[in-house]
């Protein structure tokens, strides 16, 4: 008896100027079964996805759905046809509701317009059956990452799809919101649907999945039973080598205090007295459940937002940081979260996102721009951050997720800050690239440069950070040694005042 797949990929191929990003690629997806995709940025998992949803046509190659052969034009002709995918950069309208956002483009109509009260209810229905609490009515730039998150799942499901795409979906969420998330997913698989989910957290992937597809350099290297798979096993066949060490050594050496942050507390956001000094040449992580002030506190730092009190001193010197252009010309530098929101320029190049904060140093007698300038500092970013790209003019949206991180990586690195505030720099990224970051990160404190960062991740703390201030609620509840502490004490740390 012939085995029933959902979904079908056969031999799918897909080249632009400069790189085959898919070679030959096939996998199929069991009707309720967890298929996971696996491999480093640049590997050509989302381009895969992408030809799947209509966003791309593949140069070769077929999806089979259901039996039927397919090609999409559109996102909403794959979602038409059954098939959702929440994306990693959550693409919303911020300024609307979450019904709005949920049915975008397909609003329940009724005699004298659309018919709002449906849509609530229809919006509550959904809810209820994942259990997701998030008001309908909440305007969406008002809620967190994990919050809107669960809004695109439940656009997904309201589409009655058939195959649901995650990806990255935990990058940015804590342990008990990747619990509820993982509930949902199974609720999903266990009514019959094909999840495809793209995830570089190992112990995820083995926790949760039933098959898993590596690709390599737009290759495919295999397809197995998770049940037959370990976490070497999988970086081995992502990287195409063994990883001896997750972790670089870190021998940087931390000096004298470069900046003190003084009662700092936020004009409009969850942000109380917080008070810490950083060193030159020290790597200091921040910690904390979603929600508990460690983006404000970057934010408010930076000049994103407005301080209600308190002082900031860099060399023992006040400042003051009341926009990012003030930040930057006082040695800040700052990776957001959520770079496609708020870092990237998706139509610009690659050149022009790199040398955008740095155009100063670009001018000849203070006159007009030297090419040379700008494209001798972009191949030296390129060539340092190890950055995949068919070239300096190659659009930055065409880039996979890691590699758009390491543009915006050298962007501020050619800015030659004292200070660098990193707000989640390896999310969504693979293995191979997050050692990279991490030696980049030691390599600028032996330079004597100090760091600050935010991370949802804490083997990752551990392993990278000289000390990690641990925040709860909007305070700063306790400062730790890395080398001394454990994950035990600072999730006590972080639950203290909530």
């Amino acid at each position: 008896m012939e085995e029933k797949y959902l979904l079908q990929i056969k031999n799918v191929s897909k080249g632009f100027p400069g790189v085959q990003a898919l070679d030959n690629v096939s996998m199929d997806v069991r009707p309720g079964s967890i298929h996971s995709l696996m491999g480093e940025n640049g590997a050509g998992k989302s381009t895969l996805m992408k030809c799947l949803f209509g966003i791309y046509t593949a140069d070769k190659g077929e999806f089979i759905l259901d039996g039927r052969k397919v090609s999409f034009s559109s996102p909403k002709q794959a979602m038409d046809n059954g098939i959702a995918m929440v994306h990693q950069e959550l693409n919303q309208v911020h300024t609307r509701n979450v019904m709005e956002n949920i049915w975008l483009g397909r609003f329940p109509v009724g005699i004298t317009g659309v018919n709002h009260k449906k849509m609530y209810d229809d919006t509550i229905a959904i809810f209820k059956d994942l259990g997701i609490s998030v008001d309908p009515k909440a305007i969406i730039k008002t809620l967190s990452v994990s919050q809107r998150q669960m809004v695109e799942i439940a656009k997904a499901v309201s589409h009655n799809s058939k195959i649901i795409v995650f990806d990255e979906p935990t990058s940015s969420l804590t342990e008990v919101e990747v619990d509820h998330l993982f509930r949902i997913i199974f609720n999903l698989r266990d009514r019959g649907c094909g999840i495809i989910y793209i995830s570089h957290r190992m112990s995820e992937i083995l926790q949760i999945s039933d098959e898993v597809t590596v690709l390599r350099d737009g290759k495919l290297v295999s397809t197995a039973l998770a049940s037959e798979l370990t976490i070497d096993k999988i970086i081995t066949q992502m990287v195409g080598r063994e990883l001896s060490n997750v972790y670089p050594p870190k021998d940087n050496v931390p000096g004298e205090v470069v900046l003190s942050v003084v009662g700092l507390t936020a004009l409009y956001q969850n942000l109380h007295d917080v008070s810490f000094d950083l060193r030159y040449g020290e790597i200091l992580g921040v910690s904390g459940l979603v929600g508990a002030g460690r983006t404000e506190m970057l934010e408010n730092i930076f000049g994103l937002a407005k301080v209600k009190s308190g002082k900031i001193l860099k060399g023992g010197k006040l400042i003051k940081n009341r926009n990012s252009r003030h930040a930057k010309r006082n040695g800040f530098a700052m990776l957001t979260e959520e770079r496609r929101f708020n870092g990237i320029f998706s139509v610009l190049n690659v050149r022009e996102n790199m040398t955008i904060a740095s155009l100063k140093k670009c001018k000849v007698k203070g006159l007009y721009l030297s090419n040379k300038k700008i494209g001798s500092d972009t191949a030296w970013a390129i060539e340092t951050l190890k950055i995949k790209t068919p070239g300096q003019k190659t659009k930055l949206r065409s880039l996979s997720g890691g590699n758009q991180q390491k543009v915006i990586l050298g962007r501020w690195l050619l800015t030659d800050p004292d200070v660098f505030l990193f707000d989640e720099p390896t999310r969504g990224i693979d293995v191979g690239a997050k050692y990279e970051i991490y030696q980049l990160m030691v390599n600028l404190a032996k330079e004597g440069k100090a760091v600050i960062m935010v991370s949802s991740e804490l083997p990752e703390l551990l392993g990278i950070c000289d000390r990690i201030l641990v925040m709860s609620n909007g305070y700063l509840t306790g400062t730790v040694n890395a080398a001394e502490t454990s994950q035990e004490e600072i999730m006590a740390l972080s639950v203290e005042r909530v």
